[in-house]
């Protein structure tokens, strides 16, 4: 149980003896409103309870904050308590249950500040990166994957069962003029003066996969009908550029449980139906199907959209909107108490036709759209387009090269979605306090070097150091010193802030969090003496460094990023 929760039990008895001796008129007991005071010195929590209650009760705030105050009972988790104010109940945690956050953490590990979420609302569908596989992926799909895998992260700590889908856009116009982008270069290359179409795909990488199939097949395509050796490129190119995307992603510690093709949408099942039939054939049953102008449209002003959607153009072509649809009625079907997508800003347009597609269906509320902003590109302070090395726009691979994985996951993590990152590349590659990174891996390795000089070993791991070290019973009550607790107290806020990033899809908390924690340890380790320490003062200090360690290393792992034992 956290901090929080045994004040909550603690006001929440005051509040109710007060109560059942008549010295405070209320009928029900309200609940503790603990929050965090504005000015630390104030106290860990303050109680708005009183203030809340005064109409109510037909008292002055401060006269209920002192009933509360004096029908306090006996308990070890309250220092000391003063009203301050209109009728604000400052807390004070007692130094023993500050420690006793530190047994917590070494006991429950990897599984500190786990939480739970009740049926119905567990089994959630995060789909995030729908691209096209017709080109590298771009600094902005780099940020959707930090935020999309550490959201699915954060949410299962959280106690969300997250299954991860990526959206492959395979099907339609864009493959191709991909597939007659690759034909056009490939037959450049065997010597055919023809011109790149004025819709095409001109990046350079266009032509290396031509060069690779010239190389592996030679002139295999070249006496080919145009249709069909643009198909049959088209589908060289496609295998090529689906695998590149899935290398870089694993690269970069993100896993999907399935990628999905759009183009499985259009398969017959055993009856003949494809998924985009099943769709619009439920949507037809409820009545929101109707004929206009040739076209097949979607009633999706009924659900407050500013105008109906085309499904079927006049000329039987499905619109994109078709596709949609179809792909949330198939993820609906699979038995998701969920959807959540990211998108990039740009789509804002999108998101009130398709909470109409759900409502429309019976499952209102059902979808949750999560807009991110782009990533503004520098180095040094000054904006980078191009690429040096290709004279090209700077892809996701390029960045992750030059700067590495953890790097590139925590500074686009830095900021909510809803904000656009500034990511200077110097900086990202900065080894001291001016990167935000390295500042908090450091401050793990550093307890970990300690680790190992406490020990006078220099191979085994921290883990297997910290259990050799300190016992499990270790007494922890010389943990009083003013940074020793503060550090206690930012360890204990771990599960609220888990609980908060992923109720709010906002991992970028923990970036903030795991700056604040490292910080609070180089505090302490700046002001507490560990090694030549007397005996049980060094061992509860190892106690408590080892359990910071732990925090930091879990919030680390939830953001995607590794806890280096040495830097």
């Amino acid at each position: 149980m956290q901090l929080r929760e045994q004040l909550e039990a603690v006001v929440d008895q005051a509040i109710e003896s007060a109560i059942a001796d008549g010295s405070l008129a209320l009928e029900t007991a309200p609940s503790a409103g603990l929050e965090r005071p504005r000015d630390e010195a104030n106290g860990d929590w303050a109680s708005t309870v009183a203030m809340r209650s005064a109409k109510l009760a037909h008292s002055n705030p401060r006269a209920i904050a002192a009933a509360i105050v004096e029908h306090m009972p006996e308990n070890d988790v309250v220092k000391s308590c003063a009203i301050a104010g209109p009728g604000f109940i400052n807390f004070r945690l007692s130094d023993s249950v500050l420690q006793g956050v530190v047994a917590q953490v070494r006991e429950k590990r990897s599984d500190f500040g786990k939480g739970s979420v009740p049926d119905g609302q567990r089994r959630v569908n995060l789909e995030y990166i729908s691209a096209n596989p017709t080109g590298p992926m771009h600094i902005g799909h780099g940020r959707w994957a930090a935020l999309g895998d550490s959201m699915a992260r954060v949410m299962r700590h959280a106690g969300y069962d997250v299954y991860e889908e990526f959206y492959v856009n395979d099907h339609g116009t864009q493959m191709d003029v991909f597939g007659n982008s690759i034909a056009v270069r490939y037959l450049q290359l065997l010597g055919h003066d023809v011109e790149m179409p004025e819709e095409c795909y001109g990046g350079a990488y266009v032509a290396d996969i031509a060069q690779g199939i010239v190389d592996r097949e030679g002139a295999k395509y070249e006496d080919m009908d145009d249709d069909e050796r643009r198909i049959a490129l088209r589908e060289i190119g496609y295998r090529e550029m689906l695998e590149n995307q899935r290398t870089l992603l694993e690269k970069f510690g993100t896993t999907f449980d399935r990628w999905f093709s759009e183009r499985d949408l259009y398969v017959p099942d055993e009856n003949g139906r494809s998924a985009v039939d099943r769709a619009l054939a439920v949507m037809s049953e409820k009545g929101y199907i109707f004929e206009a102008e040739d076209a097949t449209w979607f009633r999706s002003t009924e659900f407050g959209d500013d105008k109906d959607r085309v499904l079927i153009k006049a000329n039987g072509e499905l619109t994109y909107f078709t596709s949609d649809m179809a792909y949330h009625y198939d993820k609906v079907c699979r038995g998701f108490d969920h959807l959540i997508d990211i998108w990039g800003a740009d789509h804002h347009g999108y998101i009130k036709r398709c909470e109409a597609m759900m409502e429309a269906w019976g499952y209102p509320g059902k979808l949750e759209v999560v807009l991110g902003q782009l990533v503004n590109l520098l180095r040094d302070g000054e904006p980078v387009r191009m690429s040096k090395r290709t004279g090209e726009m700077v892809t996701f691979e390029e960045l992750v090269d030059e700067v590495g994985v953890d790097a590139t996951r925590f500074l686009m993590l830095s900021r909510s979605s809803d904000q656009p990152v500034d990511f200077d590349i110097e900086v990202a590659k900065k080894q001291d306090a001016s990167n935000p990174v390295y500042y908090v891996q450091y401050a793990h390795a550093r307890i970990c070097s300690i680790l190992r000089k406490a020990a006078g070993e220099d191979a085994l791991s921290a883990d297997a150091l910290a259990e050799k070290l300190v016992a499990a019973d270790v007494d922890l009550s010389s943990l009083t010193h003013d940074s020793e607790l503060a550090l206690m107290r930012k360890m204990d806020d771990f599960g609220e802030v888990v609980a908060l990033a992923a109720r709010d899809r906002a991992p970028f908390r923990l970036t903030h969090y795991a700056q604040e924690l490292a910080g609070c340890f180089h505090q302490f380790y700046t002001n507490c003496r560990i090694i030549g320490a007397d005996d049980d003062v060094r061992d509860a200090r190892l106690a408590l460094a080892d359990a910071c360690r732990t925090v930091l290393a879990l919030t680390l792992s939830l953001l995607g990023v590794s806890a280096p034992e040495r830097m």
